[in-house]
């Protein structure tokens, strides 16, 4: 079997945590629990620009604020 993340013609959503965390994740497998779909059913091509445009931190949300106030 495949991995389902190697099938470059397939179909993509972008996901988000409740931390802010992003993730790519196959249209066709079920959205894990926790996850929400923030863009797509689109390209993986497509999925990887939205991430580059919106992910401006890879701390999760809560050490980011936690890191800010040092």
């Amino acid at each position: 079997m495949s991995n389902p993340f190697d099938q470059k013609d397939s179909m993509y959503f972008v996901l988000m945590n409740n931390v802010g965390q992003y993730s790519l994740w196959p249209s066709y497998i079920d959205v894990p629990t926790g996850w929400q779909v923030v863009w797509g059913e689109t390209t993986l091509s497509s999925c990887h620009q939205y991430i580059e445009e919106h992910w401006e931190s890879l701390l999760p949300n809560e050490k980011e604020k936690e890191s800010l106030s040092l």
